[in-house]
């Protein structure tokens, strides 16, 4: 016996959507600070940032085909984001364990940053960097353990969100399946 609606928040269809349409808006918007404003060079070294944010773009990707297949009813195309959605998962999740790694790493910097007035770590004109480079205010006023524990739990909603992407998904692929399996009261009245 199936159960249609357990676990669902929404109904399935449009709560999918929205669910998917959700995903790939802050999924793409977290692209975005990836400007002067918060250099990469305040919490990564090296050129990961562009990683995050491709890996980013990829989970919009993959949320915006998932939200187009639902509202086509497409079979074939909930199957091939059942097949992504578990790649995404993982490789989100390794990101994530990269991302507090690094942000755990520059702690030293971070503070040292916001205790003297939100002067970049080690930037001087010879590397680059101009006098009015500054590290954002509103990183520093609420203290290194809330904006870590904030990004702690902005990451794991993230991987629940995604989580939760991928029941919908399931859920909805498996009733394009039983539709198709139904027969009417006059034969295979159902299927086409």
């Amino acid at each position: 016996m199936w159960c249609d609606n357990c676990l669902l928040v929404l109904p399935l269809r449009a709560g999918a959507i929205a669910w998917a349409v959700v995903i790939a808006a802050y999924s793409l918007a977290g692209v975005g600070p990836s400007d002067e404003d918060v250099s990469p060079s305040n919490i990564c070294d090296t050129q990961e940032w562009f990683i995050y944010g491709g890996i980013g773009v990829g989970v919009c990707a993959v949320a915006c085909i998932n939200a187009i297949t639902l509202s086509n009813r497409s079979l074939v195309w909930a199957r091939v984001c059942h097949f992504l959605w578990p790649f995404i998962i993982v490789i989100c999740g390794v990101r994530a364990i990269f991302m507090i790694w690094e942000l755990n790493r520059g702690k030293d910097k971070i503070i040292w940053e916001c205790q003297n007035g939100g002067q970049l770590w080690n930037t001087t004109p010879e590397a680059g960097y101009d006098n009015t480079a500054r590290f954002p205010d509103g990183i520093c006023g609420p203290g290194w353990q809330s904006l870590f524990t904030a990004f702690i739990i902005s990451i794991l909603v993230d991987l629940a969100f995604q989580m939760y992407m991928f029941f919908l998904n399931w859920r909805f692929m498996k009733r394009l399946m039983r539709y198709t399996e139904m027969k009417g009261p006059y034969g295979n009245y159902y299927r086409a």
